[in-house]
């Protein structure tokens, strides 16, 4: 079973924290591919070429969202069927995936290839940053293939209680990443290009890789008779977690869209101050989201297991483990934000450098509660209720995306970053008291598996 673990034995708060630490960290390192991206563009092409890429990262975030989706809904479902210790119907679960997300992909990248020009025409795309805005985004979508095999492949990881093996994998790539992205503009002078096709690189080889590994932590697993490879009743339960994971997160993507697009109104030189804030903004939050698909991976084998008892202690444990991270990262960025900015830009222009630091002074303070959304979420999702989960999350959207508008009026863009906290608060409230009513103390003996 190589580094294969039970999540369903164990003190919680030791089991937690050991499974998600490395999963925090493996999004810090893929994080690290955006942000070199970003970074090299600001710091050796300039201004414009980050505000490009930013520009460009808000669309990229449509297809993440179907990665995710379909990494949550293998990785949840798998993690139910290992918990019950179900091998072979777990190995047909996740080939059965594999199969669906192929054709899923395929249909992406199509899509992707003849919207491309008209959603950034969409957004308003300042003229002077298209063309590069473009060509990045072309490039991303030839690498979809290796994005989503590759998060399918971790959340597989994870639901077998391994979450080392695809750290080690993002450290090596991220790292080798930074380094191609300043051979490709430096040496090569391929401008916002060459960050795009050496992202492109370093994931292919992450991706083969990580594959390549599953496939034989697979084979270690011995089943009574060959597993089928395809099952419509386990596409169905992947469907079910990945189809409003999707939604959820496409509609995020599609919300910071129509934000990106008011605040492409205000000029490149706010654009590249917000590129810059809303990168070290996505950290954090994919940091706490990425910790709380480890709360489903653990809900979602300890239910399987039928021992309930340990989802509260497992949610107290996530709950230590986020605000312990997030505090300081609020703190250095409510005060170091002119230092942060000019990580990204040498020489930012006013508008840039004043967008970048009030987005963090408005932001960064909320991090501890839109922590406890995201950890109660985890729980909810592990669970299989959805609609809860999608309530909560809808709440956040549908506030953030039209306070931003409305806001952006009076305010200009401190209005709309100001649609942050508002939209989270909002849906902790929302998300938390679902939590309780499900695995209270009153009602946790009567919580069920939907």
């Amino acid at each position: 079973m190589g580094n294969s673990k039970d999540l369903t034995v164990g003190k919680p708060e030791t089991v937690i924290r050991n499974f998600c630490l490395p999963l925090f960290g493996s999004i810090i390192f893929q994080q690290l591919y955006n942000l070199a991206d970003s970074f090299v563009a600001g710091k050796y092409i300039g201004e414009d070429a980050l505000a490009a890429v930013g520009n460009s990262y808000e669309i990229t975030l449509i297809f993440l969202a179907f990665a995710f989706g379909c990494n949550i809904g293998t990785s949840v479902v798998t993690a139910r069927l290992f918990g019950a210790k179900q091998i072979r119907s777990m190995k047909t679960a996740i080939s059965t995936a594999a199969i669906s997300i192929g054709i899923v992909c395929a249909v992406l990248m199509l899509g992707g290839m003849l919207l491309c020009d008209p959603l950034l025409r969409l957004i308003h795309t300042p003229q002077n940053i298209f063309a590069d805005s473009a060509r990045y985004l072309f490039i991303y979508i030839l690498s979809l293939p290796f994005v989503f095999f590759y998060n399918t492949a971790t959340g597989i990881f994870t639901a077998l209680g391994d979450s080392k093996t695809p750290f080690w994998f993002l450290a090596a790539s991220s790292t080798a990443n930074v380094g191609m992205d300043i051979l490709f503009v430096r040496g090569f002078q391929m401008g916002v290009a060459g960050t795009a096709w050496a992202t492109l690189l370093c994931q292919g080889v992450s991706c083969v890789l990580s594959v390549i590994f599953l496939l034989r932590r697979l084979r270690t697993f011995d089943t009574e008779g060959k597993a089928p490879i395809f099952s419509r009743p386990l596409l169905n339960q992947i469907a079910v977690i990945a189809i409003p994971s999707i939604l959820q997160q496409s509609f995020i993507s599609i919300g910071n869209i129509i934000i990106q697009r008011v605040i492409n109104d205000f000029g490149s030189g706010v654009v590249a101050g917000y590129s810059a804030a809303v990168k070290l903004n996505n950290l954090v939050i994919t940091s706490l989201t990425t910790i709380g698909n480890g709360v489903s991976n653990y809900t979602a084998q300890n239910l399987g297991a039928d021992k309930r008892e340990r989802v509260p202690a497992g949610h107290r444990a996530a709950c230590k483990l986020v605000w312990i991270i997030v505090i300081p990262l609020t703190l250095l960025y409510f005060y170091c934000g002119k230092t942060l900015v000019r990580f990204f830009l040498d020489h930012p222009g006013a508008d840039a450098m004043q967008t970048g630091v009030r987005f963090l002074q408005i932001v960064s303070p909320f991090y501890v509660i839109a922590a406890l959304k995201l950890v109660s979420d985890g729980v909810l999702r592990g669970a299989g209720m959805m609609n809860k989960f999608m309530t909560a999350t809808f709440t956040d959207l549908v506030l953030r995306v039209v306070l931003a508008w409305i806001l952006s009026v009076p305010f200009g863009p401190t209005g709309i970053w100001s649609a942050w906290p508002i939209g989270w608060v909002t849906a902790t409230v929302i998300s938390v008291a679902f939590y309780l009513h499900a695995f209270g103390r009153k009602h946790a003996k009567t919580a069920a598996m939907p």
